[in-house]
């Protein structure tokens, strides 16, 4: 049982043995804990977020967060550089401000309004960024609110309307497998990198499922002694991501990944993109991916 319930339980019945009592500290004692017992019930049933009656409001002063962010990543010059940028957002900055963009345009929400007391809300950059320290860095809500002037409840609302925005933004660019235009386009920005006949870069990740059914233990549990989900991607130079295969048992590595998805059906059906390049004298017809030492 619930050690709150429990605890109420015995209030409730301690409060009821002791209303007989003539006491003026039984009394005051009695009545402080059925008090305390409605406001207890109270919050239960208020939904969650907001301003909660007779608590103070805290002033965050999100104009002078928003300028201060403003100040650091998009004004021209920066105080962070490029290389500086794109470590902390996983991103270079055109493409973050691209996401900035499109997400405030899908959704009212990101967009920077007035409130009642005429005065500026929230703007789009301090919750994307949120979103995105969220996703880059696997921290809880509550850690930046210091720094991005938003508050836990705020965050975590934030968090579920930026995915839902970059999927029916993204949605259909991103996750289809490159076609005759799209290939030609990869082909040219490697060869300018020197990889030549280079597709793209392919890798896999461990995700740890923290949540793991007890029964799907020992099919999940992998080398790092916890159960994880694999996911297999392959992006381009400007994250462009367009295959990705998941929920994978963590068990696995990542060539039995590449054995299940169906990354190279095309490949087997002989329906690959021809590709002609040539690398020490030798001609090539196929394209290759980019990976690390553990593929063969």
């Amino acid at each position: 049982m619930d050690p709150r319930v429990v605890w109420k339980e015995y209030l409730r019945e301690l409060c009821f043995s002791c209303n007989d009592s003539s006491d003026e500290e039984d009394d005051m004692f009695i009545e402080t804990m059925r008090a305390w017992q409605a406001e207890s019930e109270e919050s239960e049933r208020r939904p969650w977020g907001g301003l909660v009656p007779g608590r103070k409001r805290i002033h965050r002063y999100w104009l002078e967060g928003y300028i201060r962010l403003y100040n650091d990543y998009v004004v021209d010059p920066p105080v962070y550089p490029d290389y500086i940028f794109r470590r902390q957002f996983r991103m270079k900055r055109k493409l973050f401000l691209k996401i900035v963009g499109a997400v405030e345009e899908k959704d009212p929400w990101f967009q920077q309004r007035r409130n009642a007391a005429s005065e500026l809300g929230l703007s789009a950059l301090q919750k994307v960024i949120a979103a995105f320290r969220m996703l880059a860095y696997d921290t809880p809500a509550d850690s930046l609110d210091e720094c991005l002037r938003l508050g836990e409840s705020t965050i975590i609302e934030n968090m579920r309307r930026f995915v839902c925005a970059v999927v029916e933004v993204f949605g259909d660019e991103y996750p289809h497998s490159p076609n005759v235009e799209d290939t030609a386009r990869l082909l040219a920005i490697n060869a300018r990198r020197g990889f030549p006949g280079m597709l793209g870069s392919i890798d896999c990740m461990h995700w740890r499922w923290k949540n793991c059914p007890t029964a799907w233990l020992g099919s999940f549990t992998c080398h790092v002694n916890a159960p994880t989900i694999i996911l297999e991607a392959v992006a381009s130079q400007d994250l462009w991501i367009w295959h990705t295969f998941f929920s994978m048992p963590g068990s696995l590595n990542d060539i039995n990944v590449l054995h299940r998805s169906h990354l190279l059906d095309d490949l087997a059906a002989g329906e690959a993109p021809k590709v002609h390049y040539s690398i020490n004298g030798h001609h090539y017809t196929m394209g290759y991916y980019l990976a690390d030492d553990i593929y063969p």
